[in-house]
């Protein structure tokens, strides 16, 4: 997916590393920026415990506390509607001027896309990509080869790494929609070589009890485990909660999280706050968890994302997020002259 204005084996995950680049054979490219920059800006897994409550016990606001530090939320923004891309239209919850980036996440877009809008040849370096699926379908093709559609419930998380030019299309008629993630990448992954995993919605682990559902995209819930291997150390949870459920999750104590709300509403952090409703994003304070009621006559449908912060430096141009000015720079030229990781490019377009 484009920037944010400063964008087979038997493992149910499908795992593609993209071939070495050769060596370029030319000496400039005219490939232009401008559709990819409009807003310049410089700007494993630990274990986790899990608990639930029946209706009868949710309905009570006098239980004690499920953790010793509750996490609080700290800010509440709603995710507006703005076009991207190629006439597609997004909710962008982080990547704006209110939150520019939340260590070490540096976007999330909750998408809808009709042909023939869409997200056509763009380049990305120095982070990775989570597409998850709630609606339809997307193909994905690159200029290494690799092409595929994911669809309601799949999971496609990409490391650009070095150096990816790629296209994310509608795979339907209608409405596609789904939520795209970006993480961060430590400096020293930052120069990998692209690769990908993909998981279809049959294999991503899923728990339900007392009127709690979850599915653990990456991390642990419930006693079950994602099988995604996270660079970036992160948490990656999809609940629903019935009416009157209750759920109470741990989070690392020195990790970034944060929800957003997909339908419904709930109440999150403390049991006396008040409901919040769908296309929220809430930063979560410190702590060692979460603890969320669903007080109404609707399912709630929530994601709770963590991750470990990277506490570096963060330089963004559009789809480019490096650690300094100057590696920013040189992401430019070798975009510009095909090189260092864009030497495919030379001749690839999308079809």
């Amino acid at each position: 997916m484009r920037c944010p204005n400063p964008k087979e084996s038997p493992n149910p995950i499908r795992i593609y590393k993209s071939p070495k680049s050769s060596p370029s054979q030319f000496t400039f490219m005219k490939f232009s920026l401008s559709p990819f920059f409009k807003s310049p800006a410089i700007t494993v897994s630990p274990k986790f415990s899990f608990s639930i409550a029946s209706a009868a016990m949710s309905s009570s606001d006098h239980s004690p506390p499920a953790f010793d530090r509750p996490r609080s939320v700290i800010k509440k923004i709603l995710a507006k509607l703005q076009h991207e891309g190629d006439g597609a239209v997004v909710r962008r919850g982080i990547g704006r001027n209110d939150l520019k980036n939340l260590d070490p996440f540096l976007m999330l877009d909750d998408f809808s896309v009709s042909p023939p809008a869409g997200f056509p040849d763009h380049p990305h370096r120095g982070f990775e990509t989570v597409t998850y699926m709630l609606q339809g379908g997307i193909t994905h093709q690159d200029f290494a080869g690799h092409k595929g559609t994911i669809r309601t419930g799949d999971v496609q998380w990409m490391t650009a790494g070095r150096g990816i030019i790629h296209s994310e299309m509608p795979a339907g008629e209608g409405s596609q929609k789904g939520l795209q993630l970006w993480i961060n990448l430590a400096s020293h992954d930052k120069m990998m070589e692209p690769r990908y995993q993909e998981i279809s919605s049959d294999n991503i682990p899923r728990a339900e009890k007392d009127g709690v559902e979850v599915r653990v995209i990456a991390g642990e819930s419930m006693g079950v485990h994602s099988p995604i291997y996270t660079r970036t150390p992160t948490m990656y949870l999809d609940f629903t909660l019935r009416p009157r459920a209750q759920v109470h999750q741990s989070i690392p104590d020195t990790w970034t999280s944060f929800v957003y709300i997909i339908e419904g509403e709930g109440v999150f952090g403390s049991s006396n706050s008040s409901r919040v409703a769908a296309h929220h994003v809430l930063v979560l304070g410190g702590g060692d968890g979460v603890s969320v009621w669903n007080r109404s006559s609707k399912p709630l449908r929530f994601v709770l994302i963590a991750g470990k912060p990277l506490n570096e430096p963060i330089v963004q141009y559009g789809p480019f997020v490096m650690n300094s000015q100057s590696e920013i720079d040189q992401a430019i030229e070798d975009y510009h002259y095909a090189k260092n990781g864009f030497e495919m490019a030379k001749y690839w377009r999308s079809q």
